[in-house]
């Protein structure tokens, strides 16, 4: 059961953030002769234009909702939707193409939401849904074809769409396809090539996708793409959601000093770039106080996904247990929230889980098997493993320059115990090769993200078999427990309302992890949020308790967590 999560945005080289209204190509509403033509303006309204920027590092080129690696920002979440929405702040489900779903057995039934319509005026159906979920049967290039060896068969009679899954049912990953993946017109897709159901820009000169969100595409520049209101909405009428600027404008990222800049200048209201130092801007008031953060204090975001200690335990001296426990208690952690990150990130639990799952963490054993910074321990781990003064290298991202800094205090931490570590920074793309192939000793990692549940965490852990070359990323560590897979195996097969036996078999898979250590968790990395309240207010807060939404922009947020909700939320600040 394989689900690959797109990485999290991240600051790299620096591309051109400015020419914020020059539009390249403008689009038409597409569709029936009834539908809306929606020009692009000659330039978007200050006053009502919503400007982002923190999601992606090229120009905008592909808008297709299947292409979990290429798709552009706004592709899912204000064209394209999932059937369910995931609220990680309170972790709860929100129906949303989906009215209901409801297990019976190993039948799972969809109820479509009614009076919702494609962007050309046709209605929404149960046959959209069944095509899309059939897609990973018929298609083993989609992002949910893990599923296709669970699903007996999928119908659909009106807006009622039934699944049959074989017995038992894969019930998380199908949890996770329900929030995490959008539904495609199947008048749309089923003209397409299975390699163009994937590949395809899904974008024509003339013509905005057909979609059912909130807004429509109107155009793309080399620098950004803007869309602009859908008024036919379903969520206007169903939900009483709508939103208060007319157009929304996401810009291509710049570096640090540029998208910082362009923040404090007024230039971008909504920013999920990491900005060193927004710490000291939040604090110092005066001319930073219309800056807003999703806490108003330490750690100021919300937590977005663990980085790991990734160690190939397929070589000396990282297959030796007490020598990856040495490295875990000798690694002061909080040096890196407080020297590298100011304050605005959180240190990891021993499990590596983040806050949301907070209620899988089994207390008794995280106190009876965590870890901790303790260099005397560590030391003596040290010394039973074995290890003979062989150095290793650990790998970050060239430019990843909160990574860096990491890297060099993990690497004076482990020096001063008695491992000879070796700091050095790849490029991304070699960075990822070697994570692929297995070429590396240690290196920093975070390819798993916020999920409703510990199971992709763990099944990225500890997924079997071990793969040579490891494209989806699973098992970068390439760490053999079968006994623990089985377990991990166990825990996608249970309903996910037995909480009972969840928790059981969840503490069995960290008392696992924390005795045998095949990585070891570090921090939490951000959801990195900025609010310029010049233009607009009402961003999420933490001290708003009607208003606690995710405040990202990212593909794995906007379009399947709450984000909708908090752009639903802003107001003209004037």
């Amino acid at each position: 059961m394989i689900k690959k999560t797109t990485a999290v945005a991240r600051l790299s080289v620096a591309v051109g953030a400015a020419a914020l209204v020059a539009p390249m190509i403008s689009f038409v509403a597409s569709g029936s002769a009834s539908a809306t033509a929606i020009h692009a303006p000659a330039s978007f309204p200050r006053s009502e234009t919503l400007y982002t920027s923190g999601t992606a590092y090229s120009p905008p080129t592909n808008f297709n909702p299947l292409d979990t690696g290429s798709r552009y920002t706004g592709t899912v979440g204000l064209l394209y939707e999932p059937l369910f929405l995931y609220n990680p702040i309170n972790n709860k489900y929100i129906p949303w193409l989906a009215s209901s779903g409801t297990w019976s057995g190993s039948t799972y039934t969809i109820q479509v939401r009614n009076g919702v319509k494609w962007s050309n005026g046709a209605p929404l159906t149960g046959a959209d849904v069944a095509f899309t979920i059939g897609l990973a049967k018929s298609n083993p290039a989609v992002g949910y074809s893990s599923l296709a060896k669970f699903i007996k068969g999928v119908s659909a009679s009106g807006n009622t769409v039934t699944v049959s899954f074989t017995n038992p049912p894969p019930y998380t990953d199908w949890q996770d396809f329900l929030w995490q993946d959008p539904i495609v017109p199947q008048s749309v897709f089923s003209k397409l090539s299975s390699s163009e159901q994937v590949t395809s820009a899904n974008l024509t000169t003339g013509k905005t996708p057909v979609a059912t969100g909130p807004m429509l595409l109107v155009s793309t520049s080399q620098s950004q793409a803007c869309f602009a209101d859908n008024p036919n909405w379903w969520g206007i009428k169903q939900l009483g959601l709508k939103f208060h600027f007319k157009y929304l404008c996401d810009v291509v990222n710049g570096s640090n000093s540029v998208e910082l800049s362009s923040l404090l200048s007024n230039n971008i209201d909504w920013s999920n770039n990491f900005l060193p130092g927004i710490n000291t801007l939040m604090t110092t008031g005066g001319d930073s106080s219309f800056l807003t953060t999703y806490y108003p204090k330490s750690p100021y975001m919300l937590s977005a996904n663990t980085v790991w200690l990734e160690m190939n335990t397929t070589k000396a001296p990282f297959n030796n247990v007490n020598f990856r426990k040495a490295v875990a208690y000798g690694i002061n952690t909080q040096s890196i929230v407080s020297g590298v990150y100011d304050g605005i990130v959180k240190a990891a639990n021993p499990t590596g889980l983040l806050p949301n799952l907070s209620s899988y963490i089994n207390k008794s054993v995280v106190s009876k098997y965590g870890f901790r910074y303790d260099p005397s321990l560590a030391k003596k781990y040290l010394a039973k493993s074995g290890y003979r003064g062989t150095t290793v290298t650990l790998e970050v991202p060239n430019g990843w320059t909160d990574w860096m800094a990491a890297d060099t205090i993990i690497s004076q931490d482990l020096n001063a115990i008695g491992i000879k570590v070796n700091a050095i920074t790849p490029s991304a793309n070699e960075k990822t090769q070697h994570m692929i192939n297995g070429n590396f000793d240690m290196m920093l990692d975070n390819n798993a993200q916020a999920d409703a549940t510990p199971w992709s965490y763990f099944d990225r852990v500890y997924q079997l078999p071990i793969q040579k070359n490891d494209g989806a990323e699973l098992n970068v560590e390439r760490f053999s427990d079968p006994a623990t897979w089985a377990l991990v195996q166990k825990a996608a097969t249970t309903p996910t309302t037995d909480t009972s036996a969840l928790n059981s078999i969840y503490g069995q898979i960290e008392t696992n992890f924390l005795q045998k250590m095949p990585e070891v968790p570090l921090w939490y990395n951000g959801a990195w949020f900025q609010g310029n309240t010049t233009y607009w207010k009402n961003y999420p807060s933490s001290t708003t308790p009607n208003n606690q939404y995710t405040p990202v922009m990212w593909g794995t947020w906007l379009g399947a967590m709450t984000t909708v909700y908090a752009l639903a939320n802003l107001r003209p600040a004037k």
